[in-house]
């Protein structure tokens, strides 16, 4: 304590002869990182939280820990956290015959909640967790407050497990007995993957723990950090003999020595989201690290679109021919469309109630509204005056998707002062018999099949394992879509390897299960020349006005070949959708060509998603039967941002036993994805995207096909829509 308040009045003694103007960067917003991979101070955790939206990659070395975390904010009040930790004072096994020169590498999930939200005179509270449902190592609980007092941010924190070792009692033993020890019997088996609640707050003691950050005046944004640490580096039980805890000593580990409980460490912001940092640990370690964020919860996060609609020439001119003869009308809305890359599939006009109809495909804007207003704009200024409405339907594999209705007058109108939420009220979003598009009188000529390529640099990765930490290969992938009908459609993806390491694994898979996937090792050896990822062909059909099916045939992925189908039912004004798939497979062989191994079966699934409409949070419940024959259930719950980008996690649950999963005791993982167009000024509706699953293993694992129908019929949906009707005037 005698150590926090020194440096409680230090960090004081800075801002009492600072001004405000001497801050490079006084509004500086962003929280910083600690060594541990979140937020917080140096080794401890701080109230604080990135805004939702918001991804963070860290890396810190600090003796004898080399440490790389992904951290998301899915919402302003909850952190949660990957951690892949290098520890170089203990063997990967127990087995040193097993573990080589390989040191263990300890992955762990950890999750932090705001409770309160700072106030004027109220500090932001949050509680945490360290390493949910891993070995356990760094197995923590933690309350924390944290206030800004001018440009020094005060924190002050108790913590249990790891870092609630510095001998204070703990205060919940006082209400109930289950909190007075926290010994080996409660810290889950040797497979992980559990969450031990048993442990939760509990132990004979806890921590103080506590620090400033001071932004310092004159440094261009340089931060000082001051802590107090309450991690007992050494690995103690809390088992107790002569009034001594027992220091935990299994083979390969070396306890970790510590000098002082003061740490300090420097932060230097390269740019707002990119900061590295200096440090001095434990009183014998001195520390770098590392993290870089991004903010991808807004509209535009990083690059605002110079992407603005082409202006036709001699308006007039095109009115006028235009209303000679309807066919003129449908040729310039083709041509003049195309112009911004969305494209007439049919056309009629209605003169009797005086609308244009159209229904048009487009690949190109992420956010349907747009597509709406530059479609609007362009038949405004070609159609005759006698027109008053636009009626456009949208169609993704010649299937009905929504049709919006358009005032032509009120779009006008509301241009001027970009009044949206006015234009909203008038304007018509529907859903109409799937096959009303069809008996339009014009259908413009295609000559089919139409050929599309792509080429890009890709990479192919394994991570962890006692052959080491990272593999990877550098290659060409090949993108291409050939078109058959408007409904029917090939996908090819092939690669050519340029560059690996793959060379280097030699861990063999230990499944008791069919090696649906742990023989990921074979497949990447064996296809590192040139590999066929996908040869899927697909069959859309749209039965009814909420009614989708799919069939697809081919290579579906990059382990398993075959045929099987899905069917959907996703009401065009709800916020949820009930599907089913079966698929018949058999396993492909490791050179991923068109050769095939014995293994065969049969999976399928029903599906449920909800999708709440003001939080954007999807969830999706499958169940049935997964490719190792086993059965169960898997949950996703997931969240897209205004900007497109999306983050969630899964986890499933079998009729397998933990035994026979093998470590990790079930599958789990998180997963997020990006639009490309936030990083350039045009629009596209590329995405890129990064998966991980701690552990590779054969349970809970479902067939990866393209084009499902969740991700096909996303604009079925009214609210999906309307979501981004502010965008219509882009």
């Amino acid at each position: 304590m005698r150590a926090l308040l020194f440096l409680i009045t230090l960090a004081i003694a800075f801002e009492s002869n600072a001004q405000v103007k001497d801050y490079i960067y006084p509004n500086h917003k962003n929280p910083s990182m600690s060594n541990y991979g979140t937020t917080g101070l140096i080794m401890m955790p701080s109230a604080r939280l990135y805004p939702e939206g918001s991804l963070v990659f860290t890396w810190s070395h600090l003796e004898p820990y080399l440490r790389g975390s992904f951290v998301g904010y899915p919402f302003d009040w909850l952190e949660a956290s990957y951690q892949y930790t290098d520890v170089n004072n203990k063997l990967y096994s127990e087995s040193r015959e097993f573990s080589g020169s390989q040191s263990y590498k300890d992955k762990s999930f950890d999750a932090k909640f705001r409770l309160i939200k700072e106030k004027k005179y109220m500090p932001a509270i949050a509680v945490g967790f360290r390493d949910l449902g891993g070995s356990s190592l760094f197995a923590s609980e933690f309350i924390v407050a944290s206030k800004m007092v001018g440009n020094v941010d005060l924190t002050v924190g108790m913590g249990w497990g790891v870092i609630g070792k510095n001998r204070v009692k703990n205060p919940f033993a006082y209400l109930h007995d289950r909190f007075k020890t926290r010994d080996r019997d409660t810290r889950g088996d040797t497979q992980g993957g559990e969450i031990n609640y048993a442990t939760f707050f509990s132990g004979r003691t806890a921590s103080l723990f506590g620090g400033v950050e001071v932004f310092l005046p004159r440094m261009k944004g340089l931060r000082l950090k001051l802590e107090y640490d309450g991690n007992e580096y050494g690995k103690y039980s809390d088992e107790f003999q002569n009034g001594q805890y027992v220091l935990d000593r299994f083979e390969g580990y070396l306890p970790v020595k510590q000098s002082s409980r003061v740490n300090i460490n420097f932060l230097y912001p390269v740019t707002e989201n990119f900061h590295i940092k200096l440090g001095y640990i434990r009183g014998n370690e001195l520390n770098f690290g590392f993290s870089i964020a991004g903010l991808y919860g807004g509209k535009d996060p990083y690059i605002k679109k110079r992407d603005p609609r082409k202006e036709i020439p001699n308006k007039e001119v095109y009115q006028f021919v235009n209303s000679q003869k309807k066919e003129n009308l449908y040729r310039t809305s083709l041509k003049f469309m195309a112009d911004e890359n969305i494209y007439l599939q049919y056309a009629n006009l209605k003169e009797e109630t005086q609308t244009l109809e159209i229904a048009y495909a487009q690949n190109k804007y992420l956010s349907q509204p747009i597509a709406v207003g530059r479609i609007t704009r362009i038949l405004d200024d070609i159609s005759p005056q006698s027109v008053k409405n636009f009626s456009l339907t949208n169609l993704n594999a010649d299937q009905q998707m929504y049709t919006v209705v358009v005032p032509r007058e009120d779009f006008i109108k509301y241009d001027a002062y970009k009044l949206t939420n006015v234009l909203e009220q008038s304007v018509e979003v529907i859903k109409d018999d799937p096959d009303a598009f069809k008996k339009y009188e014009y259908i413009p000529g295609i000559k089919f099949p139409i050929i599309m390529n792509k080429f890009a640099p890709a990479i192919r990765s394994q991570i962890g394992g006692p052959d080491g930490f990272y593999f990877g290969e550098i290659a060409l992938s090949a993108h291409t879509e050939v078109i058959l009908r408007r409904n029917l459609s090939l996908l090819a993806v092939t690669g050519i390897g340029i560059y690996d390491t793959f060379g280097e694994l030699k861990l063999a898979s230990d499944s008791i299960l069919p090696h649906v996937r742990t023989d990921i090792v074979k497949y990447l050896q064996q296809s590192n020349k040139f590999n066929i990822t996908r040869l899927q062909g697909n069959y859309f059909m749209n039965p009814s006005k909420d009614l989708y099916a799919k069939i697809s045939a081919g290579i579906l992925e990059p382990m398993f070949m075959g045929i099987g189908g899905e069917v959907m039912w996703r009401p065009f004004e709800g916020s949820i959708a009930i599907g089913a798939e079966l698929w018949r497979v058999k396993q492909r062989a490791y050179r991923q060509l068109l050769s095939t191994r014995r293994y065969q079966t049969t999976t399928g699934h029903f599906n449920f998603y909800y999708r709440e409409p003001n939080t954007r949070v999807l969830a999706h419940v499958r169940a049935g039967r997964f490719l190792a024959e086993d059965s169960g259930f898997s949950f996703t719950f997931s969240r897209e941002f205004r900007s497109g980008a999306n983050m969630g996690i899964f986890f499933s649950l079998t009729d397998i036993s933990k035994e026979e999963f093998g470590e990790g005791s079930f599958d789990k993982g998180f997963f997020f994805n990006l639009p490309i167009q936030m990083f350039f000024e045009k629009y596209s509706r590329g995405m890129t995207g990064f998966g991980l699953r701690p552990l590779t293993r054969d349970g809970a694992q479902t067939l990866v096909h393209a084009n499902d129908l969740w991700s096909t019929t996303y604009a079925a949906n009214k609210n999906n829509i309307m979501k981004d009707w502010g965008d219509v005037y882009d």
